[in-house]
């Protein structure tokens, strides 16, 4: 049944997915190695967090492990070249809010060079077919706080801190690249997804791996902000989006060419309370709580997205409500506190994947379904 998914473009293809240790592209090389792609992935040596999605699926074992920073152009033309993939996934980034308050230069070096990195050795490939930049959806010029509308592609680039501002400046690059080299091809698109999570994440500063930590720790809850409204999404939600992008641009090349909105299907917002609160009944005990909680310099009370776009011609739309989305990350987190001796969590993704695809289908998803 997966393998029977995105028109079954993936089977035996070459694909190339930078940023594949972290949260969102283990999950992706996971899927495409189910899929039937040939997978190789570009890395720095070390993977973003202890534990690790990544390891704990042994990933490694099943796809091909380039190490190499795409901030070094020499670097990544080699990793193109060598391994020769038809599409890119370009997921490699800094992608924290609060570590680019911290540290403004690297952000910038790797989200902005990174990209223009990956978009030069592109430009002198001429066996890439596709690329999906992944960026994000605080890739927009905040409006008024009071904004009650999603953002949409065509709304205003811009981000307020760090980490929105790089990413907008690679959004701006990539559509600089697109419109000066690649007319004849490869078809480049960028994807914005909303706030993404899942069973395998364990970074620092996000509230669902926050609340994960502390309800498998027996503490609080710490919440910087009970009451700010996030885009939440399940990581599947977003990944099908990527895959399914990539499926249309290697059919029909640059009429898909351009940004992407990956949206949840909640609009009216969901906040940082209501998830927490989700999480701890879902767990069974714990408790939130503000004392102790690390601020930011300055975040947006309201963020939505949407997807209005990706509904109407990709035919995407999400699958699962947030609660959804929070069950299948709590059972992941279950999961993984059973066997934390010795995590065995690539079947674990398998069946969830097995199971998103599953209520695709049923809700006749296209990119679960085949055109």
């Amino acid at each position: 049944m997966m393998k029977e998914s995105f028109d079954n473009v993936f089977a035996g293809l070459p694909v190339l997915v930078t940023g594949h240790t972290g949260f969102k592209g283990s999950w992706l090389s996971l899927w495409l190695n189910e899929l039937g792609a040939r997978v190789a992935g570009y890395s720095l040596p070390e993977p973003p967090t202890v534990p690790s999605h990544f390891e704990m699926c042994r990933l490694g074992e099943r796809l091909v492990d380039v190490r190499g920073n795409v901030c070094d152009l020499e670097s990544v033309q080699e990793a193109i070249e060598t391994h020769r993939p038809a599409v890119i996934f370009h997921l490699a980034a800094q992608p924290l809010v609060l570590r680019a308050y911290d540290d403004p230069v690297e952000t910038f070096d790797v989200n902005v060079g990174g990209t223009i990195n990956l978009l030069e050795a592109v430009r002198t490939a001429d066996f890439v077919q596709a690329v999906v930049c992944i960026t994000t959806d605080k890739v927009y010029a905040i409006q008024d706080q009071d904004w009650v509308w999603g953002y949409r592609e065509n709304d205003p680039l811009g981000g307020h801190d760090p980490y929105g501002a790089s990413k907008a400046m690679a959004e701006m690059a990539i559509a600089a690249y697109r419109r000066s080299y690649f007319g004849d091809g490869p078809a480049v698109a960028s994807a914005r997804a909303g706030n993404v999570v899942g069973g395998g994440d364990f970074a620092d500063y996000r509230l669902v791996p926050d609340c994960m930590r502390a309800l498998m720790a027996c503490e609080p809850i710490r919440l910087r902000n009970p009451e700010y409204v996030r885009p939440w999404q399940h990581v599947l939600e977003s990944l099908s989006g990527y895959l399914w992008l990539a499926a249309k641009l290697l059919r029909h090349g640059d009429a898909f060419a351009e940004g992407w909105n990956f949206a949840p299907g909640e609009m009216r917002g969901v906040t940082a309370r209501a998830v927490a609160e989700k999480a701890i009944a879902l767990w069974g005990e714990g408790s939130w709580t503000t004392d102790g909680a690390v601020k930011a310099p300055e975040e947006t009370s309201v963020l939505r997205l949407s997807g209005d776009k990706a509904a109407n011609r990709l035919g995407w739309r999400p699958a699962y409500t947030w609660e959804e989305t929070m069950a299948e990350t709590v059972a992941w987190f279950k999961r993984y506190q059973e066997e934390r001796s010795r995590p065995r969590m690539y079947d674990v993704g398998v069946a969830q994947i097995q199971a998103y695809t599953e209520r695709a289908r049923e809700l006749g998803l296209v990119w679960a379904m085949g055109e």
